[in-house]
């Protein structure tokens, strides 16, 4: 086999102590589709609700762990910035007005790594970050339902940026164990020290923010201490079950501690830290969201993956009503 590649940004999941604020967020202000309502497969007590494009394609989603905890304490050694895809300028201009016409915290369209960008952030200070991609990367599903228009709707995840205060060890994952390519870098635009750096690496066939993965180095913040508003982990595509076996060989080959591979149901899933304690996971693109739903009725009801159905009564009757 020639040298596996990741093809993209999978999915990203973070944490949220306001669940019923958290759905109202992204599907209300964001315009996305919530596509599937289930619960952490680990702590079926708490929800985990997946948010994407009109069809749930894999790339478009961004997730959440419903947890009651304080605040995330920011730092370095995580994932701290989630980039959202739109078109162009045209775009951005509507979201900067949607935003302000919605009072969600937001700063000033600027130029960032070549690119135009907007950061905001929702209301638990989950940093997020609208990037123009140019109409570059996979055609996102166009949700019929959202309250944004379809030309302004967002297109999918990327960049995502992680913070480590060290990038040799994070480097050499990267490149030697996960493939990805160092491309280019810019100055830390969280930082007003310029000789912060943001690194880029690009993975698959590369050349779109879908395909990205930045890595800002600052040995000067302390370690994040995760709570609501963080990020739990970014998953990075495997487009088939062949190639995410032969990752899971190739990671045991490289000596990489993994989690042994994982049956979500809806994808497969393959864990593992890099050097700076950054959560990754390796995610099959199928079999999607439509598996056990109809694509018509995605998101409505509540969802288990079949090993979870017989405890559906106890579990239903430990969630909260979001709706």
């Amino acid at each position: 086999m020639s040298q596996l590649q990741l093809t993209g940004i999978h999915h990203l999941t973070a944490v949220t102590s306001q669940i019923r604020e958290n759905k109202r967020f992204y599907t209300d202000m964001l315009g996305l589709r919530m596509v599937k309502r289930t619960v952490n497969q680990d702590d079926t007590s708490a929800y985990h609700l997946f948010y994407a494009d009109g069809v749930g394609n894999p790339g478009t989603d961004i997730t959440f762990f419903d947890w009651p905890l304080a605040r995330e304490q920011r730092g370095s050694r995580t994932v701290t910035r989630t980039g959202l895809r739109v078109r162009d300028l045209d775009s951005l201009n509507y979201w900067q007005g949607r935003l302000g016409e919605l009072q969600v915290s937001h700063g000033d369209i600027r130029e960032l790594d070549g690119r135009p960008t907007l950061d905001f952030e929702d209301t638990e200070g989950q940093r997020l970050r609208l990037v123009v991609d140019g109409g570059a990367g996979d055609t996102p599903a166009v949700w019929e339902r959202s309250a944004v228009p379809a030309e302004h709707q967002l297109r999918g995840l990327g960049p995502i940026t992680i913070t480590v205060p060290d990038l040799r060890n994070t480097d050499l994952v990267l490149q030697k164990v996960l493939h990805m390519r160092p491309v280019r870098d810019y100055a830390d635009p969280e930082s007003a020290d310029s000789t912060h750096r943001v690194h880029v690496y690009e993975m698959g066939a590369g050349g779109s923010p879908d395909k990205e993965l930045h890595v800002a180095v600052r040995s000067d913040l302390p370690v994040a201490r995760p709570g609501a508003g963080s990020v739990h982990h970014v998953a990075f595509r495997v487009p088939d079950e062949e190639q995410y076996h032969a990752w899971t060989e190739h990671l045991w080959r490289m000596g990489m501690q993994t989690s042994g591979e994982v049956d979500r149901y809806w994808f497969r899933s393959l864990y593992f830290r890099e050097p700076n304690g950054v959560l990754f996971e390796l995610a099959t693109d199928g079999p999607g969201f439509g598996v056990d739903e109809d694509m018509d009725r995605l998101g409505e009801t509540l969802i288990l993956p079949p090993f979870l159905e017989q405890q559906r009564p106890q579990i239903e009757a430990g969630l909260k009503p979001i709706d």
